[in-house]
């Protein structure tokens, strides 16, 4: 008989999945949060979407997965908790801080943090999130920050058309008069896009036509 034949599943009693009981408990309490936090806001309908509708809905629907966590928790076997690094709630944190304070601006005291919009809180959110894994590399979170600001700056300013600054006012004004704010909006996006492509084609790393590939015999080949 085996040493491991008689191990026992990693959940024991009523809870059968402890790992998937808390997160399922954490996602549901960040849900409850959220909604608390957009109570005050207009929702809007599917026409004129309000400031409130889409964190409103992503909120429930991370509920709604977290309760299906903790149904898993108590009816499927599941990993035991584990010790866990800090690093990346730290590092999470401070980009929703960061974010939440440079997107529109306020005065902290006599400290004025300046309102940077999407184009300046968006990109360096990513960035100081992505460093939440100790296996971030700063040339892909570059990219993917760019390309993400990019994607959010379309979808939420000009398909969705929320009130949220796009870009500080100085940065406004150094596009032409006469162009709209969907003109300046959209060559903002594009150049987002440009920039992020370009940085992958001059730093992305082929291999030479002329490099040999090592091929290692096979000693067992052919034989039977």
């Amino acid at each position: 008989m085996h040493a491991g034949a008689d191990r026992s599943p990693a959940g024991r009693g009523v809870i059968r999945g402890p790992q998937s009981l808390v997160s399922g408990l954490v996602l549901v309490a960040l849900a409850l949060f959220a909604l608390w936090l957009t109570s005050d806001l207009p929702q809007g309908t599917l026409r004129a979407m309000g400031p409130a509708m889409l964190p409103r809905w992503l909120a429930v629907g991370v509920g709604l997965c977290g309760l299906a966590l903790v149904v898993i928790g108590f009816t499927h076997d599941g990993a035991p908790l584990e010790a866990f690094s800090l690093r990346g709630p730290v590092f999470v944190g401070i980009a929703i801080v960061w974010f939440g304070m440079t997107i529109r601006g306020f005065s902290l005291g006599p400290l004025p943090v300046p309102q940077l919009g999407l184009l300046g809180a968006g990109p360096i959110a990513m960035m100081i999130a992505g460093f939440a894994t100790a296996e971030a590399r700063f040339r892909d979170l570059v990219i993917l920050a760019l390309a993400l600001t990019c994607f959010c700056m379309l979808l939420f300013g000009d398909l969705l058309n929320l009130p949220i600054p796009m870009y500080p006012q100085t940065f406004a004004d150094l596009y032409p008069s006469g162009w709209s704010s969907e003109g300046r909006l959209r060559a903002t996006a594009f150049g987002l896009a440009v920039l992020a492509f370009g940085i992958f084609l001059a730093t992305h790393r082929r291999r030479p036509a002329h490099e040999p590939i090592d091929v290692v015999p096979d000693e067992h080949a052919g034989t039977v």
